[in-house]
Formats: C-alpha cells, structure tokens, sequence
C-alpha cells in the first residue's frame, strides 16, 4: 500500500464520519456504546465500515473513540478486548472493501479525549491504549476531540521511539470562537504541536459544524504541517434525551469544499455525519478534480501590540512598574440590593490614596452581588482603577469569555483569578459547582485572549496562599501561573513569622510582583473566627492575644497599630500592600492607609 505521504503530495484524503452517531441511530433500542459491540456485536460494526468506503472514505479509524482506561474504571482486559476487536473488524472491512472494488483504504487507531484525568494519568492512560494498537501493527494514529495537547505530544514522542516512521494526526475540537472547552485558542495549539515536530497533521473535529470550523481557518496559519477538518454535521436536536441532526449533506459538502480549496488535506465528519454526507463529499471533490493541489493553510495572524503600548490605559499596572509602593484595598459586595454602603466605604477609600480598588467573587461561596458589575459601577462613577476577582467555579468557556468581553468594553483592565471556594456541602444537592477551569487554565485562556482577539489587554493577577503547610507547593502552582501570564500576586494576610518567610522566598523566586496581604484583626474572637472559618488565613496566636480583654475602641486602635507593624516588616519584600477590609470597617483601612503615607 502506497505510504500516507505520498498520496497526500497527490490528492486530498478522504475520511469517514460519525461512527458514535450513525451506530446509535441505525440500534436505537440499545443503551451499549457502540465501542461495545466491538464484542458483542461485530457485525454491526463492519456493515458501518463498508458502508462509509463504500460512500467514498479511503481513511477510516478503529471503533474506539471511548474507549481508555478512564471509562473502563481501570478494566484493563475489558479495554483491551475492545481495542483488539475494534483493530480487527477495521482490517477485515478494509479487507472485504478490498475484495469487492479492488482499492485500499488507511486505518487509523481513534483515540479520544480522557476528560477528567490530569496529564500524568492521561499520558499512562494512553500507552497503554497505544502498546496494544502497536502489537496489532497500526501504523496510523489519530488523537481527535482534543481539548489540550501537552499529553498528547509526550505520548506522540513515545510513539515515535517506538515506531519511528508512524503517521500522527491530532485533532482539537473547537467551539466557534475557536477555543476548546479548557479555553485554549487553536492557533496557540496548532504552534504548540508543530514546534514539538512529533506529529505530521494537525486540525479541527466535532462541536462545531463546518460553516464555523470554515470561518476559524480563515485566521489559522498550520504552519508546516497537514491540515485536517472533521466538522459535525450541524447542531444537533434533542427529543427524548437523543441527540438527532437533520442537516443537508449536500451544503455540508460545500462547505468541506471551500476547506479544501483553502488547502486542507484531510477530510471527513464528526457527530452526525452519515455515509451520505461522506458521499456527497466525495461527488464533489470528483467534480472538483481529486488531485487538487496541496497548499499551505495560511490565515491572517493577528498583529501584536507593541509591548509598550499594552498598558497605555492602566495607571495601576503603570504606578506598580514604575516602582510605586501600591495600595489596593479589597472590600466585599454586599448581599442585597442596597449598595448605599459599598460605594460610600468606595469613595472613603479612593479619597483616603487607594490606587486600585479589588472586589471579591462571592467569597466562600456565598451569594453576593456580581464583582464584576460592581467594579464596572465603581469605574464609571467614581473614576477608580478596579480589580474584579473572577472565579473559576460559577462560570463555563463561554460564560467567561462573555464576562470578559464586557469587562473590556467597560474600560477594565485588571483581573485576579481564583480557582474558587466549593459549595458548601448541605447545599450541593441542589447548587452545583461548575469546574471548566482553574486559575491557571483561566490565566491562560485570558493570555490567549489577550495575544489573539482583545485589542485592549488585560492585566492578570493571582492569589497566593503564604500559610499553607507546603509552600513549596504552592510556589510552583504561582510559577505556573506565571508562564501562563499571571503578572501580580495578592497574597493572603502575613500574620505569622512563617507567613513572612514564605513572602520573603516568593519575592525571590517568582518573576512578578506582589502586594502583601494585610487584614486588620478586630478582636480576639475575630482572630479565632478567621483562624476556623476562612480558608488560607492564619492569625498567630501572639496577635490574638493582644486583643484578649480589649473594648471596641481599644481594639481598633490595636488593629491599625498591628497593621501599621505589619506592613513595616513586609515592606522590604513586597511591591505594595493589599488591605483586606473586615466587616466593611473602611475607618480601620483608612487610617492605616494614613499611617502608611
């Protein structure tokens, strides 16, 4: 059989479509996935190969596409049963394809996505999958419905130690804006995988239909690898928890046609794409003329801005790299309508010197009015510089982007990240927690945001924790965020001698500033409160107990005093101060602002 790489010099390759769909829409009555009946009903499986190269496929991949050690609970003989059966049915289709029209069809080993599994268990998940596609003797591999590629690329370098001349296809499955669900752009992917050099094509398949997957690649550079497209047919319908597409294979072609004259080389369909839809492709690309010449996809890059100019309208970022000894002031939203308070307790603080203003997500999980539309109030009315805190647990890709892109509108340019406090368990019945990211993926999908369709950027700040037990840890959690764009870090209240030499090795050792934490202790039952109730804050017990005894106005005065202490000890080690306001005590935060001037 001639290799994969030279028939690509020559002609287009054709792929097949949908295997998940058109199985289930062909055995309704069945609740098995189709990977299954690798198993327990092969035939089944082969009538559905035959059927798309007989449609015009002369790629078609293995019947595995879910199946990985994450799905099987770590079944290990179960999933090596459907692998093998899926290897083996793919061969003697091809076989009987052979026989019955004497032309010779690729086979791909398809493998999807392990969602749920960080990169270490993905990349074991995926040798093992691989070492048996190995014994079976593929030569062809497909990563498809990707939403990352590290994984993938460390798996394709030990398939490349293994078999050396192996092709290597990875496909990311691409919303219509062009990012992936864990907010990666596909031009950041596509650079990634082909600065690794490990694979030989690269592309797009499911989630979006291919009109959207079109428009994406208008602004994609491949660079100098292989481009492919699987689209979905369209959108699907739901009726009666099935998912149905009812999309014109006939446009679907068209629109795999324009892809191909932008010089994709590899085509095929996704969810919903049925023998047909591979058929009226392959009409077309006859019309066309099979053999149409291979050109590289090549879009238009956004241009950057100029290192210079991206923060042109952000006084704070300006202040803080010029050296100035910064103070942001956090205070929470309220929890009713009434914001009379907030923006009093606001204004006392912008008046007082505060240069930047944060505002909590609904700290601790707890309900509270949007930080978000409060630092757009605050921005418009008062004329400060804010800084929203955006967690990552109320909020999909979408939902995100969305939040940012009006935030960008409104003229704010400042972000904190924050992975987010868990629902509180009693309520998790009903309230669910939405996980799409964390605050390093989050910092990452803002970086490509900022790099590929803002024209404003914004500036990306994190948290760091410098009380926990393990800082080690937590420092490299904060160096990667910085490579992924995180330029300033809040830190958690320094009120402890460990708390401070954690802040002393921070500042060290990570490439960004830092505004150290201080929050104003009010009483002794206060200090215990923070010290049971709040995650990340430790009092030490020598704080607490100078408050032990105290009336209100005594402890307030202790409060600035211990503050004003604590911010002398921080100063030599961190770029500015970042005032936690307890109880929208805004009196406390100014006079310690007074005492720091």
């Amino acid at each position: 059989m001639q290799d994969i790489r030279e028939y690509l010099k020559k002609q287009k390759l054709l792929f097949d479509g949908g295997m998940g769909t058109y199985y289930m829409s062909l055995h309704r009555e069945t609740e098995r996935t189709c990977e299954a009946a690798n198993v327990e009903n092969p035939e089944s499986v082969r009538e559905i190969h035959l059927a798309y190269m007989r449609a015009g496929s002369r790629a078609i991949k293995t019947n595995t596409f879910a199946s990985n050690p994450l799905a099987y609970e770590g079944d290990y003989q179960r999933l090596e049963n459907v692998l093998r059966g899926g290897c083996s049915i793919a061969r003697q289709s091809i076989a009987d394809f052979r026989e019955e029209s004497g032309e010779d069809v690729y086979l791909f080993a398809s493998m999807g996505p392990m969602r749920g599994a960080g990169d270490e268990a993905t990349v074991t998940g995926y040798r093992r999958m691989v070492d048996i596609f190995l014994d079976e003797q593929i030569d062809n591999f497909l990563f498809e419905t990707l939403d990352r590629a590290d994984a993938v690329i460390e798996i394709a370098e030990y398939i490349r130690s293994r078999k050396p001349d192996a092709y290597i296809m990875m496909s990311f499955a691409i919303l219509p804006d062009g990012y992936t669900r864990e907010g990666m752009y596909i031009q950041d992917l596509v650079d990634q995988v082909n600065q690794a050099g490990c694979a030989d094509a690269v592309g797009m398949n499911c989630v979006s239909s291919a009109l959207h997957l079109a428009a994406v690649l208008e602004k994609l550079d491949t660079g100098d690898l292989t481009f492919s497209v699987m689209p979905n047919a369209g959108y699907p319908k739901i009726v009666n928890n099935r998912a149905y597409y009812d999309s014109d294979p006939e446009y679907f072609a068209d629109q795999i046609m324009n892809m191909i004259e932008a010089g994709v080389s590899i085509a095929g369909g996704c969810c919903g794409t049925e023998p047909r839809f591979i058929e009226a492709v392959r009409r077309r690309m006859e019309q066309s003329g099979e053999s149409l010449p291979k050109v590289r996809v090549r879009g238009q890059r956004r241009a950057q801005a100029a290192e210079s100019d991206e923060d042109r309208d952000n006084s704070f970022w300006q202040k803080l790299n010029a050296g100035k000894k910064v103070v942001a002031v956090e205070l929470d939203p309220p929890v009713h309508t009434r914001g009379a308070k907030f923006m009093s307790g606001a204004w006392a603080v912008k008046e007082a010197g505060a240069d930047i203003i944060t505002i909590a997500d609904c700290p601790t999980a707890r309900v509270r009015m949007d930080s978000s539309i409060l630092a757009c109030k605050l921005h418009r009315e008062l004329g400060m510089d804010v800084l929203p805190h955006m967690t990552c647990r109320d909020r999909n890709t979408n939902a995100t982007k969305a939040l940012l892109l009006g935030l960008s509108m409104e003229g704010i340019r400042n972000v904190l990240v924050v992975t987010g406090d868990p629902i509180p368990t009693a309520e998790r019945d009903e309230v669910k927690s939405v996980y799409q990211f964390n605050s390093r993926k989050l910092a990452g999908f803002i970086s490509s945001l900022n790099r590929n369709e803002l024209p404003e950027k914004f500036r990306i700040y994190g948290a760091l924790n410098v009380n926990v037990r393990h800082f080690d840890a937590q420092l490299n959690l904060a160096k990667q965020k910085v490579e992924r764009g995180v330029s300033c870090f809040l830190t958690q209240p320094v009120c402890s001698p460990v708390a401070l030499e954690n802040l002393k090795r921070a500042k060290e050792e990570l490439d960004a500033k830092i505004l150290g934490g201080i929050i104003p202790v009010v009483s002794s039952r206060n200090a215990r409160f923070m010290n049971s109730e709040i995650s990340g804050i430790y009092i030490d017990e020598s704080v607490t107990a100078r408050f032990e005894g105290k009336n209100r106005d005594e402890c307030t005065e202790l409060a600035v005093e211990t503050s004003l202490e604590i911010a002398e000890k921080i100063a030599p080690h961190c770029d500015g101060y970042y005032l936690i306001t307890p109880f929208n005590r805004t009196d406390i935060i100014t006079r310690i602002m007074e005492g720091l001037k």
